[in-house]
């Protein structure tokens, strides 16, 4: 974003770019008011990330609104908390985009440009587990992370996980998502040296009540990590990509 608005400001001072056209350019920021939804074009000005489209509680009209305006204004779009018939007909309508059906995903990317220093790994403790942590994933992804995921390796066979200590090492960051007990970002955080973000999932029986007994675990852990809410998936990607832009 940042580029682009000083190639406008070049192109001004140039001549190649007419007041006009610097105008229709600009109008919209720093948001453009779509009636239902205030797009917020700044947000890559500001934060280095572009805003997100939580799907959630939005109508596939308003979902496809927000995606056309951003398309215009050649950003890339990611859209979370999407069903499979939300999925499916956004994909319809943006024939470029993609329907990530194991995180509840659609995005529409053209910039490849990996931006993070390091890598971001996604560790779930079960395959139960796994929508969260691959929200995370196709999140991290998104916003120009290399990523890589290990699955499957919870405390319910910690064998697993020790296996796999060299992926766990060359990390630069590390996200956990674990349901039942919530145990596994504690153990995670206790072998290595780099931030791990927890992310508790609504897996479990009826006393986990629905993640609430493993996002209590991971505040209360003994090693040190950052918790993020039940499921959030997404957020715990935005944040791990900016501690990787640092």
């Amino acid at each position: 974003m940042d580029d682009r608005i000083r190639a406008l400001l070049k192109g001004v001072a140039n001549g190649s770019v007419s007041e006009e056209q610097a105008f229709e350019l600009l109008k919209d920021m720093p948001f453009e008011d779509l009636a239902h939804t205030k797009l917020d074009h700044h947000r890559e000005l500001r934060k280095g990330i572009q805003e997100v489209i939580f799907g959630e509680g939005k109508s596939i009209g308003q979902i496809r609104d927000v995606i056309g305006a951003m398309l215009r204004k050649e950003v890339d779009v990611l859209v979370t908390r999407v069903t499979p018939e939300v999925g499916m007909t956004l994909k319809g309508a943006f024939p470029e985009g993609v329907y990530a059906d194991g995180g509840g995903c659609f995005y529409i990317k053209k910039e490849t440009e990996i931006k993070g220093k390091g890598t971001i790994v996604i560790v779930s403790a079960g395959t139960s587990d796994s929508r969260t942590a691959e929200e995370a994933h196709i999140t991290s992804m998104f916003f120009g992370n290399r990523t890589e995921r290990l699955y499957d390796v919870g405390v319910a066979g910690i064998h697993r996980l020790f296996q796999n200590m060299e992926l766990l090492k060359k990390a630069r960051v590390i996200i956990v998502t674990a349901g039942m007990e919530g145990a596994l970002p504690s153990i995670v955080a206790g072998l290595v040296g780099v931030p791990v973000i927890a992310v508790p999932s609504s897996t479990g029986y009826g006393a986990s009540f629905g993640g609430l007994a493993a996002l209590l675990t991971m505040l209360n852990s003994c090693s040190t990590v950052a918790t993020f809410n039940i499921d959030n998936g997404f957020g715990a990607a935005y944040f791990a990509t900016l501690i990787n832009r640092l």
